[in-house]
């Protein structure tokens, strides 16, 4: 059997993952990271994120590349709208220049990310089927070739349906009720105008008890459509979504009556409709100390998504980095004092990410979302803080 070991691995090349091996190198500490994906360029990487000061920006100042960073920004993409059913407008906030929430595209800051890091740092093709441990806080991966690697510290960055997080925990994502479905609109300017001047120049939100279609205007001409649905698990999986015309009418047929603007963005896409139901780890998600082994990201604290999931995964990468090279010679007290801070940290981000689901989706739709921009004081403490600012949907 064809096996290698590695001191330090981290399995999923998303962006927490990507984060902490370029803390990791940036302090002269070698990392491998194990993805399952067979190339960068093998699948899309989800839509526009709206990057934090409190965390994702201070994640990317960690790794050095706050200049990289800025110069993929998306400007003017901080504008918000909130649209009725017939698309008349009930709210509206320019990007002004003076937001402190820039947009990226995940991709681009992916890219940045691997960039940025040396040769052979990331494996790709390989998609880990097991994981055990060997005692001593060594573990084995067994991947789906058939190889295995074995590590001398274990990072589980590999999201909500995790391989590692077993080792740590015996909490499963359950299902929340709500699907999103994603679609894309390219050329939105040229081929889809009316869609698009009703999404502007950011993010557009039409909000009803239940159900919503919110939109985001992406680099490059793109529109990237969100459809919302409360809807049961038994529900989606009666939605064929592999025929994407039946798919379509499906769920546009649940905004029957709404602007045609507004259901433009589900019915003219240029991509077949994708269902990805929301799912969640059970709230303030944390385990008991084992040996050798720690989570990030959403394999720690899968949540509904409400703007920070991208920013909390960065933030961990950089905080366990840094945590590891502050204690070269005792993995343990770096993992104890990583993880203590992560649950501490975390636990309040569940309560916000469900209370948002519920503004956006529950009975005071819109009026509860709207009610998110009215003036408040901005915290003063750089610490991540949930409920500072609303924030947007991060798939």
């Amino acid at each position: 059997m064809n096996t290698s070991h590695h001191p330090i691995v981290i399995v999923g090349a998303g962006l927490g993952g990507l984060t902490l091996a370029r803390v990791l190198h940036v302090h002269g500490i070698a990392a491998t990271v194990y993805e399952g994906d067979p190339s960068e360029a093998s699948r899309t990487q989800g839509g526009q994120l709206d990057i934090h000061e409190a965390d994702g920006q201070r994640a990317l100042a960690d790794a050095g590349l706050t200049d990289e960073f800025r110069a993929v920004i998306h400007q003017g993409a901080e504008a918000t709208r909130v649209l009725d059913p017939q698309g008349r407008l009930l709210f509206d906030a320019p990007d002004d220049g003076t937001g402190q929430r820039p947009e990226v595209l995940r991709g681009d800051l992916r890219r940045i990310l691997l960039d940025s890091l040396p040769d052979r740092t990331v494996r790709w093709g390989h998609k880990v089927a097991g994981v055990r441990s060997l005692g001593d806080g060594r573990h084995e991966l067994t991947f789906t070739d058939g190889t295995t690697a074995t590590s001398g510290l274990l990072i589980g960055a590999d999201g909500a349906w995790s391989k590692v997080r077993p080792l740590l925990s015996d909490a499963e994502p359950r299902y929340t009720g709500t699907t999103f479905v994603d679609i894309h609109l390219y050329d939105a300017d040229e081929r889809h105008t009316a869609a698009a001047e009703a999404v502007g120049a950011g993010a557009m939100y039409a909000l009803t008890p239940g159900k919503g279609i919110i939109a985001h205007r992406e680099a490059g001409n793109v529109l990237h459509t969100y459809v919302e649905l409360n809807r049961s698990a038994e529900w989606i999986a009666a939605v064929d979504f592999t025929d994407a015309p039946a798919a379509t009418a499906r769920v546009a047929a649940e905004f029957d009556g709404w602007a045609p603007e507004l259901t433009a963005l589900i019915t003219d896409g240029d991509t077949a409709p994708v269902a990805r139901p929301i799912h969640t780890l059970p709230d303030g998600h944390r385990w008991e100390r084992v040996p050798g082994v720690t989570l990030l990201g959403d394999a720690a604290h899968l949540m509904p998504p409400s703007g920070d999931g991208a920013n909390l995964a960065m933030f961990d990468g950089a905080e366990l980095g840094k945590a590891i090279a502050a204690h070269p010679d005792d993995v343990e007290a770096a993992l104890t004092a990583y993880e203590e801070a992560l649950f501490t940290r975390t636990e309040p981000f569940y309560a916000e990410a469900h209370d948002m689901l519920a503004l956006m989706l529950g009975d005071r739709a819109p009026a509860g979302f709207i009610d998110l921009f009215a003036p408040r004081t901005r915290p003063t403490d750089p610490t991540p803080t949930a409920g500072s600012q609303p924030g947007r949907p991060d798939l």
